[in-house]
């Protein structure tokens, strides 16, 4: 214990790992839109695309992706935001996390279990903090419906269903890499953390079915119907696609009430939901905010403020274990038994802020992954 990076002056300096769309049009665009964080490295493999950041952010150090140790010895960040393809993290998650390098790591955390313990030893080791990327976990909308079904306003809630779908590029590196990089891992974790929050609990069994919409010609399950049973008898079911027009929903029903979101996971948008009960429906509705710079925000603050943080290394694991076990049923054609576990930590209502949005940035050599047919 003890080499985890301290900052005494108040601004959290980043380095960023993969600098796709993600990054540059989200992330990077929100730690600008922070008053305690910075960003002071990038790692990428792509000469233009670096010196597009530096004339954007500044006189950036560039590191390419065989170069982790040289960014570590030079000890230019505090934090690495990491956001690889998934099957990527873990060669740059922990030796950063062990060098007390803090990491925010896009979700899903990792395609194995083994990999999300491995990061989590790492984090526990040196004392770094290790943050997931649930950004709605920070978003006002989220995190006041949770609260209210936390409250009883709906009673107990007993179903949970949901579709999440986008029209998939063919040729974008979620399309080669299988189940690891397929709309369990990549969609998938969105509902499956959902239904956790909602529920306030973890499942117990798995049931899994897929299909493949032969068309559009992809190697892999494009669509995934997914149920999941949990302690008490209350299940989860939802539909994941790569082969569908881009569409977002969930809906919590319970014994006296229900809750709808539609848009459901994303961004860019202000989220609103109905909540229906005792009779009555009323439409809530919340104003865009900055979810990457809110969740930035947030993490640079436990960093300086040596906090730990909510959507830590063991709520990544807790979606992984699931996604691994919808891999088994799809496998085996048979329902997965989870262990029991209790998940230490849930969403705080204090976790909700609301970041004005951030202004909207030309990305750099970064397709978007949704085809397109124009």
């Amino acid at each position: 214990m003890g080499k985890a990076r301290r900052v005494t002056n108040g601004k959290v300096r980043y380095g960023i790992v993969g600098v796709g769309a993600i990054s540059q049009g989200s992330f990077m665009p929100g730690v600008r839109n922070t008053k305690n964080s910075t960003i002071t490295a990038i790692v990428t493999g792509d000469t233009d695309k670096a010196e597009a950041m530096r004339e954007t952010y500044g006189d950036l150090a560039v590191y390419h992706y065989d170069d982790l140790d040289k960014l570590i010895a030079d000890d230019v960040v505090d934090a690495l935001y990491v956001a690889t393809p998934n099957h990527l993290h873990t060669p740059y998650v922990v030796p950063a996390l062990k060098a007390g390098i803090h990491v925010l790591l896009e979700k899903p955390m990792a395609t194995t279990e083994g990999e999300c313990k491995e990061m989590m030893a790492a984090a526990e080791e040196s004392g770094a903090k290790l943050m997931i990327a649930y950004r709605l976990h920070f978003e006002p909308a989220t995190v006041a419906a949770i609260e209210q079904v936390r409250d009883g306003t709906i009673g107990a809630p007993r179903l949970f269903t949901s579709t999440f779908s986008q029209a998939l590029d063919p040729e974008n590196h979620r399309a080669k890499h299988g189940f690891d990089a397929g709309p369990v891992y990549d969609l998938g974790v969105y509902p499956i953390n959902a239904c956790r929050q909602y529920f306030g609990a973890e499942p117990i069994e798995v049931h899994a079915v897929a299909s493949r919409y032969a068309e559009w010609g992809f190697d892999l399950d494009d669509t995934v119907s997914v149920t999941l049973r949990f302690p008490d008898d209350a299940l989860a079911s939802f539909v994941v696609s790569y082969a569908m027009d881009e569409y977002e929903q969930y809906e919590l029903v319970g014994t006296k009430g229900s809750i709808a979101f539609r848009p459901a996971f994303g961004y860019g948008v202000g989220l609103e939901y109905d909540v229906k009960a005792g009779g009555e429906t009323q439409h809530r509705t919340h104003p865009e905010t900055d979810q990457f710079g809110t969740e930035a925000d947030y993490f640079s603050r436990c960093i300086i403020e040596d906090k730990d943080p909510e959507p830590d290394g063991e709520e990544g694991w807790c979606d992984v274990r699931i996604v691994e076990a919808i891999r088994r049923a799809l496998e085996t054609g048979t329902a997965q038994k989870l262990e029991p576990h209790a998940r230490k930590r849930r969403i705080e209502p204090s976790q909700a802020m609301g970041l004005p949005p951030a202004p909207k940035v030309e990305l750099v050599d970064a397709a978007q992954p949704s085809r397109n047919d124009d």
